[in-house]
């Protein structure tokens, strides 16, 4: 029998490709609907598919961990690090905290989104994908949230970095 390609890659290669192949697939996806519908309908395009992708990648990993529901931040302190294990890619440059009690901290060093919409000329327009998904994951989650500072349009469009947290109520 032939060694195939999945044969020879560790966990961890596999991981990053098909990372890298999913992120391609809704940059491309994205870029696709901006050319045909216009800046407008592919942010809300892409918010309404984030929402709905949300739930489903929440059920999976919930199942994949073997958890009904998250009751407590300690729960979610652990869950979060295990979706991000297996959904974060290595080029996602981006850190995450929990400082204090009931608050997730985000800090992105190099926006991959941002890359990504001013490759094409459209970051001044994008709406935030990247926080938006966290977002509904949470929701998705059962878990009441609010999100400081705001976020419409990339916060790189009007701050030098991109940074924030998720004020969490349990």
């Amino acid at each position: 029998m032939e060694i195939t390609l999945f044969d020879q890659l560790d966990k961890s290669q596999l991981k990053e490709l098909l990372v890298k192949c999913w992120m391609t697939h809704d940059g491309s996806w994205f870029y696709n609907c901006a050319l045909e519908l216009g800046i407008d309908a592919a942010n809300k395009l892409n918010k309404a598919a984030i929402k709905t992708l949300s739930v489903i990648e929440m059920q999976r990993i919930k199942k994949a961990m073997g958890l009904e529901k998250i009751k407590t931040f300690e729960q979610l302190k652990d869950f979060v690090t295990n979706a991000f294990s297996v959904l974060k890619g290595d080029f996602m440059d981006f850190n995450y905290t929990f400082p204090e009690n009931n608050r997730m901290h985000w800090e992105m060093n190099r926006c991959f989104a941002y890359k990504g919409m001013e490759m094409v000329g459209v970051n001044k327009q994008y709406e935030c994908g990247v926080v938006y998904r966290v977002s509904c994951w949470l929701d998705a989650l059962g878990i009441n949230h609010t999100i400081e500072p705001e976020i419409d349009t990339c916060l790189l469009n009007s701050r030098e970095k991109c940074s924030g947290d998720f004020i969490l109520n349990f």
